[in-house]
């Protein structure tokens, strides 16, 4: 089983290398961002260096003896690249492209040349080796608390507790020590690029004209973005032919009953095995490139409210209903809000962002056994403007809170509370009261799209961003040893 890591960094814009869609976001979402291009190596031969997409990259990435599969590196490693006076090892390349590899062969399809993914992979650990590097001197620390809480959150994403992601960690040959300093580098960049990147971005009123008129004269198909829901009958590893056969039984009467017309959400109850079915099943509105690419195939000719014939993967099968499908960018008519409350307790010299989470989590055990009212804790003790309301943010639409607060909220089921979120602001307990399908008025969509150019302008700065913090930075790109 594959862990999902935690989505922490901010995706890069667009990059004038063009590479397989399926490794952009194989990189994007382990964890890591993708932010390559010619840029990069004009920057190397700026400094007189050997750009990567000129090194040989045949030995670069090749695994090395078990006994060397440690936590430290083994005599059989070298040193591929040096920034300013940090090395990357062979080691720390082949740790990368193991996480890249397996999510590309899980989505299927041609899995682009290895000797691609081993300079897309060494380029990124190169930009986080120079934005490390940065956060450091400019006094950017993450204590242990904040990395204790993005393990509880990337292990609440995997639907298990701490230990028990512990232990699949192991099972996936890596060490607790080793992911926790992922997390910790993780959230180091995360921060350095929020404050290096918000205060660059600015939106006027022709931006939001533009992009509107842009958006909607773009046909491409790859531009499409769909929110489905699925059933999931899950076919366990060790199942035999009989029980296979009758579990896809099970599924093709899911999709009998959905073509019928019963309700998809009761029969999500009913029948799925999925993550999402504390969602009705939704899995959200994404790109179509960030679904599996069988998922896409059963779609493409289904309307929105059709279900696909029955799917087969991996993990079993799957019955799914187009909820949406939209030209990636263009605001929708019809949106999924959410109102949720929080309570936030921002980080001072008299409160520490440690003391801060231990407080919210004993508000939240208080809150769960009945002890407290979320209302009432929001009104005495939140430190922003919803406090009067009992934390109660009203209905909002996608895009309205900082991702790291969207990401945590999108996850929860209506009455259910996260563990505490720190984010640019503080540190938050949240709850979600209430989702509903709404229909825009023009004014929400003028909003809407504004979200979108922010974000998309959020990339471009950062990719400017990256390219500065690269271009400061000496590089030397070395040869693997005979």
């Amino acid at each position: 089983m594959m862990i999902q890591r935690a989505e922490i960094s901010r995706p890069a814009g667009q990059s004038s290398t063009v590479l397989p869609r399926t490794l952009q976001a194989s990189l994007v979402r382990a964890g890591w961002v993708c932010l390559l291009g010619s840029s990069l190596a004009l920057a190397a031969q700026a400094q007189g260096l050997k750009p990567s997409s000129q090194l040989n990259p045949s030995r670069i990435g090749q695994r090395i003896p078990a006994s060397a599969t440690s936590s430290a590196p083994q005599q059989a490693d070298f040193i591929v690249a040096v920034v300013n006076s940090e090395p990357i090892t062979n080691y720390e390349v082949v740790q990368r492209l193991a996480i890249v590899e397996q999510q590309l062969s899980q989505q299927g399809g041609a899995l682009p040349p290895r000797s691609v993914v081993t300079r897309e992979v060494l380029e990124r650990l190169i930009n986080e080796k120079a934005q490390l590097q940065q956060a450091k001197e400019t006094g950017i620390k993450v204590d242990e608390a904040a990395v204790d809480l993005a393990e509880q959150n990337v292990a609440r994403r995997n639907q298990v507790d701490v230990p028990e992601f512990r232990r699949r960690l192991r099972a996936e040959g890596m060490s607790n020590e080793r992911f926790r300093e992922d997390l910790r580098q993780q959230v180091t960049l995360s921060r350095l690029r929020e404050r290096e990147v918000e205060g660059r971005v600015k939106i006027t009123d022709q931006d939001i004209d533009q992009y509107i008129a842009d958006e909607r004269s773009n046909v491409d198909p790859s531009r499409l973005s769909l929110n489905l829901a699925q059933v999931l009958v899950a076919v366990p590893e060790t199942a035999t032919a009989p029980q296979i056969a009758a579990l896809e039984a099970r599924a093709r009467r899911v999709l009998d009953r959905a073509r019928s017309g019963d309700d998809f959400a009761a029969l999500v109850q009913e029948y799925s095995d999925a993550p999402e079915k504390v969602a009705g099943g939704v899995m959200g509105l994404r790109p179509a490139d960030r679904y599996p690419g069988l998922f896409v195939d059963a779609t493409k000719d289904v309307n929105v409210g059709g279900v696909s014939a029955v799917v087969r993967s991996g993990a079993g099968f799957h019955v799914l209903k187009v909820m949406e499908k939209t030209q990636a960018g263009v605001p929708s008519a019809v949106i999924t809000q959410s109102r949720a409350r929080h309570i936030l307790l921002r980080v001072t010299p008299q409160l520490s962002e440690a003391a801060a989470l231990e407080k919210l989590f004993e508000f939240r055990r208080s809150i769960q056994s009945g002890k407290a009212d979320f209302a009432t804790l929001a009104r005495e003790n939140s430190q922003d403007g919803s406090a009067t309301q009992g934390g109660d943010l009203g209905w909002v639409n996608p895009g309205t809170f900082v991702p790291e607060f969207e990401d945590v909220m999108n996850g929860l089921a209506p009455g259910e509370i996260a563990p505490p979120l720190v984010s640019r602001f503080g540190v938050h307990l949240i709850q979600l009261m209430e989702r509903r399908e709404a229909k825009l008025t023009a004014a929400e969509q003028r909003e809407v799209a504004r979200n979108f150019v922010r974000e998309k302008k959020l990339d471009e700065a950062y990719a400017n961003w990256a390219q500065e913090v690269r271009g400061r930075a000496y590089v030397e790109l070395r040869e693997p040893p005979e």
